[in-house]
């Protein structure tokens, strides 16, 4: 028996983001409802996407890896007990895929990513970042649409030159807006931990742009003043 759910309410338990809310979603999936599913898939798939391109050697493979993402969702959501919110367990399975997909990279394809900056040394006022910010797609002309993707793919390339750690934290905080207690709860760290592999990132990442030529947009990037 399907749970009695509308469209509306569903939209609005994805927008929403209570906890009364994700509880009705969570049960019109369980009960198998194809609209819940759909309207979850389409909130969740391009973040998910961009989550796992920015967390792989090869982005190519991220379309299928957000499809094995959902399909586990669906075979996984009666195990849903509500200890994490929807979100912070969608974006968990997304991370623990994008983990096998590396490692399958790393035995077959015998691909290594190499860090040579240091994030050791990061002082206390180390300015943060605004990379959603930067990143938002607020060009006009077709010229300008193409300058910003073009400045989004080789940030996305400065990313994915992060410790694995760092990136992940960082992509979690700055493009996907996680609060430091949420990112925690999908990686499973205490807050201490999130907040000093998220300082180090941001030192890190910033070297890395700044080697990259991508000094001139660091100050826009430092401005948003993310906390």
């Amino acid at each position: 028996m399907h749970a009695e759910i509308s469209m509306e309410q569903l939209a609005s338990a994805i927008g929403i983001r209570g906890a009364s809310e994700d509880a009705a979603l969570v049960a019109a999936l369980k009960a198998g409802s194809e609209e819940a599913f759909g309207v979850l898939i389409a909130h969740y798939s391009q973040p998910l996407y961009s989550l796992i391109a920015r967390s792989l050697q090869d982005p190519a493979d991220a379309q299928d890896i957000t499809q094995e993402v959902f399909i586990k969702v669906f075979r996984s959501i009666g195990s849903f007990h509500g200890e994490a919110s929807l979100r912070t367990w969608l974006y968990r399975i997304a991370l623990h895929e994008a983990s096998n997909q590396r490692r399958w990279w790393s035995r077959h394809k015998r691909q290594e990513l190499t860090i040579d900056t240091p994030a050791n040394d990061v002082s206390d006022g180390e300015e943060a970042m605004c990379l959603g910010a930067m990143l938002a797609d607020k060009a006009g002309s077709p010229y300008d649409h193409v300058a910003m993707s073009e400045l989004r793919a080789r940030v996305d390339d400065c990313l994915r030159r992060l410790p694995e750690a760092f990136r992940t934290v960082v992509v979690l905080r700055e493009m996907e807006g996680f609060c430091y207690e949420e990112i925690g709860e999908v990686l499973d760290l205490p807050a201490g931990t999130v907040k000093s592999r998220l300082k180090r990132g941001r030192a890190a990442l910033k070297e890395i742009l700044i080697a990259d030529g991508l000094g001139s947009v660091l100050g826009e990037v430092l401005a948003g003043g993310a906390q």
